[in-house]
């Protein structure tokens, strides 16, 4: 592969350093304050400015040469001269549809490293006291650059209910950011589902708070380690996105307001931040959101008072990509919006014009100097912990077996909806039809914000690796994944009907092209015909496409056992026509190994929903813990959901033995009582009894994954981890699913007699 070319750079100038040789700063063993604050002493009101700025798109700052080197652009120059230097830069590394940036064109695994030095070399040499810049990368699933491994979706992760298992893969991507010069990872973790129509569900651990506390601890810790004053080289800072309520938006349009009281925010959108908060994240993402009334990166309430203030966090608070600007709506203007947000709590932005205009609104009188002070200490001291400093260039190794890691965690996600028996497919089985438009590709197996890749393994491709010999695996796609045309479904309909199992591989598609049009942050504006899901592509409905339906009737028709695969970004609405449903959600590059392997019994499925399914758009939101009122159903249809938060089927049965709980733990008995290994998902809920406040049906306070072999049977005990400020009483009921904990035969426990210790929502604890 070409390397960058420093000589392809222009010469630079001289240094302009007036400080002494050995300024405190530079002492690594000096404290971290002390270095932070004498640095910040010796910077002029323009330098700070500029830390505080991350104004370019990174894939703006090279280009490659015709020998195939890498060049720095006269933009890059333009904006390291504006602030003598540059505070940081986002997607040095990014590729996509909307970045324009391809294996012909883009940094992959082989001279990212060498590009990224180029850049840093140069944005240290234009700074008068050599300040590195933060390399900000997006790594939602997987680090997003050419050759990066690709992980499955958050949804997907979700699925998997197993923290220790996704920390290891937070860990793997987090070495591979650093391993091609990147420090700082965007990474989705804070939004809630609340309404599927939302196209960035596919970027929610789920609908309940407590699993995405317990992921995003696990991201945490994975990608950072354990909280240091220091980084090792191979952990990455995490900003957590977004902060705060942004799956609350109405209709589940992207951007748009939010109704949230203050209880709603506290119970269900805040106790993901708040477990990351305490796990050590870095850094978190003010969302486009507002919450009563205020935009979240103007929102001093939420961002000083509460996160800093209360919480005690001292990490860094980025805005989303152009909402300081957006402030401007209620400001007046750019200046006073950038003015707003830095006063709200606001310390680094992205691409806003806002934030470039600091030193006037200092000088102006609209922000204090000592509030742009403590926001640029913030960011040092994030460069210092990095270790930018010392070594500025360095690397680490990259690490090996991405792809096992991310085909385990796709293993871990499919989701056994319902079955009568057509799978695992058996012994009996010689003739395996594979159609639907998912069949064959893995194009849109990857979700949103995934960079061009150059391999996957498709359903049909793991089938014909994975089935036995002499298993005769035919293929036809019967029709698109949008639009109505059926000319393909006779074909489909053939194969189906000279099968043993029919497996038909339905579903959507968050794939961007170049003929996607963009908003200026990147989120869809003008989709392509395949799209269905994915930022700024909201629904108003679930459905697939027309011609999908009308193909599952056709080969349900044939009379041959036919199993059905989802591969989408949200829940979609199915019917229970097929013998067996399972779904993959976005399972990553590589899942349709994993399908296979589900669906030849090679392996259990161990997935549980993240999300309720609704059964129709129609009784949107449908979310297991709503409030405990009296009101009915529907008149014309159940207002309950399709298929349950936390149900999921397996090859075996297990059996929960009565719980017993003893002050914040909880103990049951769980067995394999079936003639197959697997893995079941104990789920403990509580139900609040008296309570200074109008409960929930149901709160999940506690889950554990065992693997069972035949007979096999263990005892686990649980942590309870809820806030039970002001309930004295309170019944635990164990189970498999929200479902079927409402009929659980509960333990109750009085709060008041068995004092138990206080908690702390988001800090989870399992048996």
């Amino acid at each position: 592969m070409p390397t960058p070319d420093p000589a392809a750079t222009r010469a630079e100038p001289p240094s302009q350093r007036t400080a002494s040789d050995h300024p405190l700063y530079r002492d690594p063993t000096a404290p971290l304050d002390a270095r932070v604050q004498d640095l910040l002493a010796r910077m002029t009101l323009r330098e700070k400015v500029g830390q505080l700025n991350q104004r370019m798109y990174g894939w703006n700052a090279y280009r490659r040469t015709p020998s195939g080197a890498f060049e720095l652009t006269e933009v890059l120059y333009a904006e390291t001269d504006r602030f003598e230097g540059l505070g940081a830069l986002y997607g040095l590394m990014r590729a996509d549809a909307w970045s324009g940036v391809d294996h012909g064109t883009g940094p992959g695994a082989q001279d990212s490293a060498a590009l990224a030095e180029l850049v840093q070399r140069h944005v240290v040499e234009r700074s008068r006291l050599g300040i590195p810049a933060l390399f900000v990368e997006e790594v939602p699933h997987g680090h997003m650059a050419l050759d990066g491994t690709v992980l499955p979706v958050n949804l997907a992760v979700g699925a998997t209910w197993d923290p220790d298992l996704y920390e290891r893969a937070a860990a793997h991507a987090a070495a591979e950011l650093r391993a091609r010069g990147g420090h700082v990872a965007l990474v989705s973790a804070l939004d809630i589902s609340r309404d599927p129509r939302w196209g960035r569900t596919e970027e929610c651990f789920g609908e309940d708070p407590h699993l995405a506390a317990r992921l995003t601890r696990a991201l945490v810790h994975g990608m950072q380690g354990r909280p240091a004053a220091y980084f090792a080289a191979d952990k990455a800072p995490v900003v957590l996105k977004h902060f705060a309520g942004q799956g609350a938006t109405v209709g589940g349009r992207n951007s748009a307001e939010s109704e949230l009281g203050s209880r709603e925010l506290r119970e269900i959108h805040l106790p993901a931040a708040r477990a990351g908060v305490r796990a050590g994240a870095a850094a978190v993402m003010a969302a486009y959101n507002e919450v009563d009334g205020m935009p979240c990166s103007g929102n001093r309430a939420l961002l000083t008072e509460l996160l800093r203030d209360s919480w005690g966090f001292e990490g860094l608070v980025m805005a989303d990509g152009l909402a300081v600007d957006r402030l401007a709506r209620i400001t007046g203007d750019k200046v006073s919006a950038g003015a707003l947000a830095l006063s709200s709590g606001v310390d680094l932005s992205l691409w806003d014009e806002g934030f470039t205009h600091l030193e006037e609104a200092v000088d102006r009188g609209l922000v204090k100097e000592s509030v742009l002070d403590a926001a640029v200490a913030r960011v040092l001291a994030l460069k210092f912990r990095l270790g930018l400093f010392e070594t500025p260039y360095a690397t680490p190794p990259a690490p090996g077996g991405g792809r096992e890691i991310s085909l385990g965690l796709a293993r871990a996600a499919v989701t056994l909806l319902r079955n009568d028996g057509t799978l695992p497919a058996g012994e009996k089985v010689s003739r395996i039809a594979v159609v639907g438009p998912q069949a064959a590709t893995a194009a849109h197996q990857s979700g949103d914000y995934t960079a061009p890749q150059r391999s996957g393994v498709s359903v049909l491709e793991g089938l014909r690796r994975l089935a036995p010999p002499g298993v005769d695996i035919r293929h036809a796609a019967g029709c698109a994944l949008t639009g109505g045309d059926l000319t393909g479904i006779p074909e489909a309909v053939a194969a189906a009907a000279a099968s043993d199992l029919a497996v038909l591989v339905l579903g959507g598609s968050s794939a961007r092209t170049p003929d996607t049009g963009f908003d200026a942050n990147g989120a869809a504006r003008t989709v392509v015909s395949e799209m269905t899901c994915g930022e700024g592509v909201d629904l108003a409905g679930l459905r697939l496409g027309a011609a999908q339906y009308a193909l599952l009737d056709a080969v349900v028709a044939t009379g041959t056992p036919t199993a059905v695969v989802l591969v989408q970004g949200r829940p979609h609405l199915v019917p229970d026509t097929a013998g067996a449903l399972l779904t993959a959600w976005y399972p990553g590059p590589w899942g349709g190994e994993a399908v296979a392997e589900v669906l030849l019994g090679l392996a259990h499925p161990a997935g549980r929903l993240p999300v309720s399914v609704p059964r129709s758009v129609a009784h949107l939101p449908v979310y297991y813990n709503h409030k405990d009122s009296e009101y009915g159903g529907y008149v014309d249809e159940s207002a309950e959901p399709h298929f349950a938060f936390g149900h999921g089927l397996s090859y075996t049965t297990f059996a929960y033995g009565p719980p017993s709980a003893d002050g914040r733990t909880v103990t049951v008995d769980v067995t394999n009582t079936g003639e197959r290994h697997g893995r079941t998902v104990v789920q403990v809920y509580l139900r609040r009894l008296i309570t200074s406040g109008w409960p929930r049906t149901l709160e999940l306070c506690a889950f554990e994954g065992v693997d069972l072999a035949p007979g096999e049977r263990r005892t686990l005990t649980l942590r309870l981890d809820a806030d039970l400020t002001g309930t004295s009483s309170v019944e635990i009921r164990v189970a498999d699913s929200s479902r079927s904990a409402l009929g659980a035969v509960p333990v109750v426990l009085d709060l008041r007699a068995s004092r138990l210790p206080p908690t702390h929502p988001g800090r989870t604890t399992a048996g």
